[in-house]
């Protein structure tokens, strides 16, 4: 669909240099002299590269839209991730490449949203927060408690974060995906 420049607003999926893109932040200019204009910041879905464009408000750009389907991971297959639709059991794969280290929080059966856009994978959007159980973790050292007293933590996955030194090998902690970091016990 074609709409005016002046209409991008932040959250929407534009086709920017014939490419899907994730608007992220919109800035309308409207100087006292000369025509308004648009200053965006948008997302390459396939890059993951940030760029700034600004549009004079009169142009005209293409919004596309993009499907998202709840899908369950499967395994890892080569360097391709297979999910399974659990309604219509269809199988996607998808490049390791487009999830980069949020690959160390899926563990088979998990819950994802699959972003596809022309029937292809372009985006994995994960819950907020996430459960994984501790396969190992030191014994806190009395006394080492210097400013907030951590330590590292291995994660099912492999993910190694940094946790209170209260959190013992097998309890299940809460993981913050955009940061990759510790949140709570589960």
């Amino acid at each position: 669909m074609i709409i005016k420049a002046g209409s991008i607003r932040k959250g929407m999926y534009i086709l920017f240099k014939n490419e899907p893109a994730l608007v992220t932040k919109t800035d309308f200019m409207s100087p006292g002299k000369g025509s308004a204009f648009m200053r965006a910041k948008f997302k390459n879905l396939k890059t993951g590269k940030v760029q700034e464009f600004t549009h004079k408000s009169t142009e005209s750009v293409e919004e596309i839209e993009i499907s998202s389907v709840q899908m369950q991971y499967l395994y890892l297959d080569g360097t391709d991730l297979v999910f399974m639709n659990p309604e219509t059991y269809d199988q996607v794969e998808v490049p390791q490449s487009l999830i980069g280290d949020k690959v160390q929080l899926l563990i088979p059966e998990s819950k994802v949203y699959i972003m596809t856009y022309d029937d292809k994978p372009i985006g994995v959007s994960f819950p907020q927060k996430i459960n994984l159980k501790v396969i190992y973790a030191e014994e806190a050292v009395a006394g080492n408690t210097m400013g907030t007293a951590k330590k590292e933590i291995k994660l099912e996955t492999g993910l190694v974060v940094l946790a209170p030194i209260f959190i013992k090998e097998g309890e299940t902690v809460v993981i913050d995906t955009e940061t990759l970091s510790f949140v709570s016990r589960a």
